[in-house]
């Protein structure tokens, strides 16, 4: 079964695109950059079992930031690997065989590898599976092992992990003896099922299922949920619980308050639904593939499908961004979705959406239809792009649609708790797997696109190799150019996205009058791939368009589109603006128009969009809040005496607006060409 961070090196970005900017400066810059924090913090040497000065730091409890080291370094190893097979590097080679042998050298002698509790807390082993990450921090450590064996093909790695698995199947599963635990932070489950596919391992296979069916049964361990069990044996108060809990007993934090099959929302931690949906997805990729039965798939992908669409549906950004509540970087109730922090919310964490990015791979997987590609492009495009500074060195851990004085558009260089930074390095050095996904067997051969850019794809089906490459100029135009190189007794089918943004609008020259339109992928068979080896398709839907969030959200906003990229202003544009834009509106009607532009720094082109707009203002000395003549004397405005206009708009009296014009640029630009951090995506409707 294949997995993008398998089949990334049969894809090529062989000239010019946005992407390959992204992954060239990932390549060239943000490797370096990381490996040099992870040097700085003491991250680095953390498997030489050497104490750091960090772990005398336990002010944060539960789960002090060295707690999850290992991932943070282990992500940083995978990334490279992915990157080291695209272009050498002597510096991340020698670090990597440098932490490669320190990860070795820190099993110890039943299989244990952790570096938290082998140096911090040896007595605390498997004692809070809940808060303290020893699962994740092994399934980060599988995808590392999995990446290293990949491009350095051997064993080092995958030899101690499999016996790290070994050992964790004899704690954890259901045995009397047993823990019957489930991870806190999922990711190990889609670890495990890479490892099974790559190697066999059956073990590996048993305890993904288990995880995965076992997740939220309420009389887990001794009739009790395992959470609540494993609480009374460290001794804690029922009433004792992390920031994040808004409770004692809210165990949607985890996605454990039902079992998968019986949550009917998607709940809690944004990143920890996103791994462990993911992991699903592939149990049923393994059954639907022939190479792992699994006789509950029907119901599994029923329960995938609900939370997804509860998701995209009422719980996910225009940005393609999720997990609108801040005091557990996760989901709220349906369409509570404000734009920043001021407003209630909007934490949308870099690395969540990532996982989206990944579950949706998946799931196209078990059924081709491009509404999961469509969000897999809106966020890499918006959510995660915006993730990275055009530099490659800086980041963004929380990813508002709106700033304000407590929260400034703004990046670091690095977090305490730092995932994000290499998640966005291993997506993006893994990029290629993600833009199609292809196969065959005999003279059969097809290859379903579901990302443009420039790239060329290479593979082996039983009558010889089959090569397509791409060339376009996206996201900012739609035309696509297409060149297939097969054997003429190859049969190859394509299959090409059209984005649901393009409402139907696209020409494929020649035309195929054979060609269908399925679940959003135009079908081209192969006797017009026989007959048309060149060809290209023009996609609709580059001229700006507005979005505005679902009605429910009661939000009267307006939002710039354009392809697939969501458009923001900044006030580096728009140096008139000192209130992050909170009193700035346009019209549904507006005319908007373009413009080439450059970021001069790095020369990176952009399409920049202008239109006009209105600018709210207050009566001087009047409470923000109120049109009241003193403040504290009522709530609101009194709306009686107003103009129909001015009604519509709910603005109360005394309230003057002038005109103005404002300049947009994509999302995933702001923060990098300097202002003070006023941004906004979303603007006051009229």
């Amino acid at each position: 079964m294949s997995h993008p961070q398998t089949l990334f090196p049969q894809t090529s970005f062989h000239a010019p695109s946005l992407l390959q900017t992204r992954r060239a400066t990932v390549s060239s810059r943000t490797a370096g950059a990381q490996l040099r924090k992870l040097r700085e913090t003491g991250r680095y040497r953390a498997f030489s079992l050497e104490p750091q000065p960090a772990y005398a730091d336990r002010g944060r409890w539960p789960c002090p930031p060295a707690v999850y080291w290992d991932s943070d370094v282990a992500k940083w190893l995978e990334g490279a690997c992915y990157l080291l097979a695209d272009a050498y590097d002597a510096e991340l080679d020698a670090a990597v065989r440098d932490i490669a042998a320190m990860i070795r050298g820190a099993q110890q002698a039943d299989g244990y590898i952790n570096t938290w509790f082998t140096i911090a807390e040896p007595e605390r082993r498997w004692s809070n599976i809940r808060d303290q990450h020893e699962l994740y921090n092994a399934g980060h450590l599988i995808e590392a092992a999995l990446a290293h064996s990949n491009y350095y093909k051997n064993n080092l790695l995958i030899e101690p992990i499999e016996k790290y698995v070994k050992y964790i199947s004899t704690v954890i599963g259901p045995g009397p003896d047993q823990k019957h635990a489930y991870p806190g932070h999922p990711e190990i489950e889609l670890a495990l099922l890479r490892l099974y596919t790559a190697t066999g391992n059956k073990e590996a296979y048993g305890l993904a299922q288990y995880f995965i069916e076992e997740r939220g049964n309420q009389k887990g361990q001794d009739g009790q949920p395992y959470y609540d069990w494993e609480r009374e044996q460290r001794g804690d108060s029922p009433w004792k619980h992390p920031d994040s809990y808004q409770m004692h007993d809210s165990h949607w934090y985890n996605q454990a308050h039902a079992p998968i099959l019986e949550q009917k929302s998607i709940e809690g931690h944004a990143v920890r639904a996103m791994y462990l949906l993911t992991g699903v997805a592939d149990l049923l990729c393994l059954d639907k593939l022939g190479v792992k039965s699994f006789d509950r798939r029907d119901e599994y992908h029923k329960a995938l499908t609900r939370l997804w669409n509860n998701m995209v549906d009422k719980k996910m950004y225009l940005t393609g961004g999720i997990g609108s509540m801040w005091q557990w970087e996760g989901f709220g109730i349906d369409y509570f979705l404000p734009q920043g922090s001021d407003e209630g919310g909007c934490y949308n964490e870099t690395c969540a959406s990532i996982g989206v990015i990944m579950l949706a791979e998946r799931l196209l997987h078990l059924e081709l239809n491009s509404k999961y590609a469509d969000v897999m492009e809106l966020c890499l495009y918006n959510a995660v792009m915006t993730g990275l500074s055009l530099q490659g060195t800086e980041f963004t851990y929380v990813n508002q649609l709106a700033s304000s004085d407590a929260d400034r558009n703004r990046r670091e260089d690095w977090f305490d708790t730092s995932c994000c930074p290499p998640n966005v390095m291993r997506l993006f050095g893994s990029l290629g797997g993600y833009l199609w996904d292809y196969g065959g067997e005999g003279k059969d051969a097809y290859v379903n696109v579901h990302l443009y850019t420039t790239a060329k794809v290479t593979f082996r089906v039983d009558d010889g190799q089959i090569v397509l490459e791409q060339k376009s100029n996206w996201p900012w135009k739609g035309n696509v150019m297409f060149l297939l190189q097969a054997p003429t007794s190859a049969s190859v089918t394509l299959r090409l996205r059209i984005p649901s943004w393009a409402r139907g609008r696209f020409t494929l020259t020649p035309s195929c009058k054979a060609a269908e339109l399925e679940k959003g992928y135009l079908v081209l068979p192969p006797d017009f791939t026989a007959e048309n080896r060149a060809f290209s398709i023009q996609i609709g839907g580059f001229q700006p368009r507005f979005l505005s969030p679902h009605p429910y959200t009661n939000q009267q906003t307006l939002t710039l589109a354009r392809g697939p990229l969501v458009y923001c202003v900044e006030d580096v544009d728009n140096d008139w603006e000192q209130d992050h834009f909170r009193n700035v509106g346009i019209e549904a009607d507006a005319e908007v128009e373009e413009s080439d532009e450059v970021v001069h720094q790095i020369g990176e082109r952009y399409v920049a969009l202008r239109a006009a707009c209105w600018i709210r203002q207050l009566p001087e000395g009047r409470p923000e809040s109120s049109a009241a003549a003193e403040p504290g004397a009522q709530p609101g405005s009194s709306q009686q005496q107003l103009p129909d206009a001015a009604q519509e708009e709910g603005e109360g009296e005394g309230v003057e607006r002038r005109r103005g014009v404002l300049t947009f640029v994509p999302y995933y630009l702001r923060a990098n060409r300097g202002g003070e951090g006023h941004m906004r995506v979303g603007l006051l409707r009229r």
